[in-house]
């Protein structure tokens, strides 16, 4: 089994998502109070979707 490395900041508070050997960071909600989804199929991460609200 292949091994690969990646480095992760961890001064910065983010969410990542790992697919097929591949990190990615995902994007952050603009501002406010926000959420991310993460939408799975067949036991990997296909999308995600990103929103904020205002109060």
């Amino acid at each position: 089994m292949q091994q690969n490395k990646a480095t992760v900041d961890l001064n910065e508070d983010a969410v990542y998502k790992v697919c097929e050997g591949k990190l990615e960071k995902v994007d952050k909600p603009g501002k406010g109070y926000g959420k991310q989804i993460i939408t799975w199929q067949n036991g990997k991460p296909t999308h995600y979707e990103v929103s904020y609200t205002v109060k």
